[in-house]
């Protein structure tokens, strides 16, 4: 009988023993109790990564995955990782929703300093993972692939469309027609909208080789005037409005807002909003030229609706009666209300990820609707027996009901209504009228709402008012995916950039294969529930998402750089293990390079053997670099229930796969082995809860697996 099946045995005698006969008090001496000799016995093994013989397999890794704290804190687990394994993994801390922000900023502070400090300590950090459909900041993916809102000014349009409306281009001018100018139907932001369409010849290289003049437009040389276009391309392409009737008709302008003023501006597949103020008049009357022949063979549309010039300082359309309702300001609305908080956000986490939003948190549901408020005062009260309109878009960290109303000091008022909030922009459209001379301030109530309510683009006006009506433009199937391939580019480059000199492999695409339709990938279609952090990238990116992923991570990290695929159940369904290899022979069918492939393991006592087996055999049939990236293992019990034959059933499987992954994958093939859970599941983990998965217990005292994993080792050493 070897050791470890010597250490078995006296372990199940003791508890055998044990349970069988009550506690006596002895008056002679015995022998050292079986327990306390077992124990012993599994203490006096060395270190786990002292078994490895790193002569005939140096690049044999023992991995082990904590959490990022952990490790930085320098404790217990900081020590016991040290000692025993080669590699540390995050389970969570390196992954897109823990890093990416609201903003689509990466926040890698922390994410730094356990890089700087597992360096310092000669541990290696296995990158884990950069694509995948859980764990990320949906929520601000979700908010790129919004449709774009487009609110006309709230001001009289100087520019006269009529010759556009009706098609005949009366009015305007071709200077230089290129390849054709005219006005199509179905083309513009919207629904059935029109635009001008405008298209370079296969020559054009300057800037008026392309070039439409708008009718003449009346100025007042004393204001400033604001211009404003939407245009699109369907390839890449560039253009300016030059000008008559200024004192510098062809002008650097900031373009976009973008803070610096250029000579052009840039077209793509997507809508882009050119705004812009002029006063530099020479006269009363001016021209627009719009200058695309920058380009050959350029296909370009200006949206009809919201093309426009204004007087700025002219009388409004619109009056809206809530200044700096898109809080751009930075200024909010004063509220009150339990432990409830409020506030404007930073840029960029307003509607369509833009700008800024105000914000309500309220941490729970308050007795009565009215107990958490904000509140905005009118400059003067409202007309009693006129109809107010009230549209402002909406969102919130959960689902829940909010209510607006128009209110007087005595706290009488005109109700909205419930207006429903969820988890996505929505914009709300409602009216109520005024039925007192006194109501002099707009109210929100979020009592029934727990969480965070943000609110944008608020406009309340007398509903005799006209004008300032609200576009909104879907996003195309190919704006999607060009926007999310932008996005996946910025996570990928600021994460493996800042791993570039500690991380040497990472987990490029995560578990990618359905389990229902193993040779298929993910998808959210179909699905009843989806989780507030789950993204299916590859919903928008197709089936090619990982090659764009792989190339990507290949791009920005180290020519060296080793890149897996990981999955789940792939001992448990074959097919499923067959698919993923059927999938990266199609990746790299597209150019991509993929170097390894890892196997999960979440396995169990019961889990069959043969399966397993049989698994490593077909991954070792890739010729790719094989990982068992997550291997834990439960017995089917909580620890409270535990019992010795249920410790040496998981010990024995422990040894089992390690002794099947050095005996069926060969040598040049093995990465390596990651403990995915080292100790044994508290009760209240989100993970396996309450199951004695690990190699150790919860108080870090080695279990019989422990000296299972270092025998399986011991006897693979060659």
């Amino acid at each position: 009988m070897n050791q470890l099946h010597k250490i078995a045995a006296s372990f199940i005698t003791f508890v055998v023993i044990t349970s069988c006969s009550k506690y006596k008090a002895l008056d002679f001496n015995v022998d050292k109790p079986e327990s306390i000799a077992a124990q012993e016995d599994i203490d006096a093994y060395p270190a786990l990564k002292s078994y490895i013989n790193r002569v005939a397999q140096p690049g044999f890794k023992l991995g082990v995955a904590l959490g990022l704290q952990d490790y930085l804190d320098k404790g217990v687990m900081y020590r016991l990782a040290n000692r025993n394994f080669d590699e540390i993994v995050l389970g969570y801390e390196m992954k897109h929703g823990a890093v990416v922000q609201a903003d689509g900023s990466l926040n890698l502070v922390k994410v730094k300093s356990l890089l700087q400090t597992a360096a310092e300590s000669g541990m290696q950090v296995y990158g884990h993972t950069l694509m995948w459909h859980a764990n990320q900041n949906a929520s601000y993916l979700k908010g790129l692939l919004s449709p774009l809102l487009v609110a006309s000014p709230a001001y009289q349009n100087d520019l006269n469309l009529t010759g556009l409306k009706d098609k005949s281009l009366a009015g305007w001018t071709l200077a230089n027609p290129g390849a054709g100018i005219l006005v199509a139907d179905g083309e513009g932001m919207g629904t059935g909208n029109k635009a001008i369409k405008l298209v370079s010849k296969g020559g054009s290289s300057a800037a008026t080789d392309l070039q439409l003049i708008t009718p003449r437009v009346a100025i007042n040389k004393t204001h400033k005037y604001e211009v404003v276009m939407y245009i699109k391309s369907d390839v890449p392409g560039e253009g300016r409005i030059s000008f008559e009737g200024l004192n510098n008709n062809t002008p650097s302008v900031d373009w976009t807002k973008s803070g610096t003023p250029t000579a052009t501006f840039t077209t793509g597949i997507s809508w882009k909003e050119i705004r812009f103020t002029i006063d530099d008049f020479s006269g009363d009357n001016i021209k627009l030229h719009f200058d695309l022949g920058y380009k050959a063979g350029v296909t370009y549309y200006i949206d009809v609706n919201n093309l426009y010039v204004y007087d700025t300082q002219g009388a409004p359309v619109v009056n809206n009666l809530v200044a700096n309702g898109d809080f751009e300001s930075g200024s909010g609305w004063g509220g009150w209300g339990g432990s409830s908080s409020r506030g404007v956000t930073t840029d960029g986490m307003g509607v369509g990820n833009k700008g800024k939003a105000f914000y309500v948190t309220n941490p729970a549901k308050a007795a009565n609707y009215w107990d958490v408020q904000t509140s905005y005062d009118f400059a003067a009260p409202l007309d009693n027996g006129e109809t107010y309109e009230l549209s402002f878009w909406v969102k919130g960290t959960a689902e829940g009901i909010i209510r607006p109303e128009l209110q007087s000091a005595n706290y009488s008022s005109n109700g909205y209504g419930q207006v429903t909030v969820t988890t996505e922009w929505k914009q709300v459209s409602v009216a109520t009228t005024a039925t007192a001379a006194d109501r002099t301030r707009l109210v929100f109530s979020y009592g029934e709402f727990a969480g965070t309510v943000y609110i944008d683009d608020v406009v309340l006006k007398n509903a005799k008012a006209t004008g300032g009506t609200t576009t909104i433009v879907e996003k195309t199937a190919a704006e999607k995916k060009y926007i999310l391939t932008a996005a996946l580019d910025k996570w990928m480059n600021g994460m493996v950039e800042a791993g570039k000199s500690t991380v040497k492999a990472w987990d490029v695409v995560n578990e990618p294969m359905d389990d229902n339709n193993p040779y298929e990938l993910k998808t959210a279609v179909g699905r009843p529930n989806i989780a507030a952090d789950e993204f299916f990238w590859q919903d928008y990116l197709g089936k090619d998402y990982a090659v764009t992923a792989f190339k990507m991570a290949r791009q920005h990290g180290n020519a060296t750089d080793i890149h897996f695929i990981n999955d789940y159940n792939l001992e448990y369904s074959l097919d499923k293990c067959r698919g993923l290899i059927a999938y990266v022979n199609y990746i790299e069918s597209k150019g991509a390079k993929v170097d390894g492939i890892g196997t999960q393991m979440h396995i169990s006592t019961t889990t069959s053997k043969e399966n397993i087996a049989e698994m490593f055999k077909l991954l070792a049939a890739t010729g790719k670099l094989i990982k068992v990236s997550e291997l834990d293992l439960g017995v089917g019990v909580k620890t409270t229930e535990a019992t010795a034959e249920h410790y040496k059933a998981q010990a024995d499987m422990y040894k089992y796969v390690i002794d099947k992954y050095f005996e069926l994958i060969p040598a040049k093939q093995r990465y390596g082995i990651t403990i995915w859970s080292p100790l044994d599941s508290r009760a209240n983990s989100s993970w396996r809860p309450g199951e004695p998965i690990g190699l150790w217990t919860e108080a870090f005292v080695r279990k019989l697996s422990y000296a299972a994993v270092a025998k399986a080792l011991e006897a693979n050493a060659k």
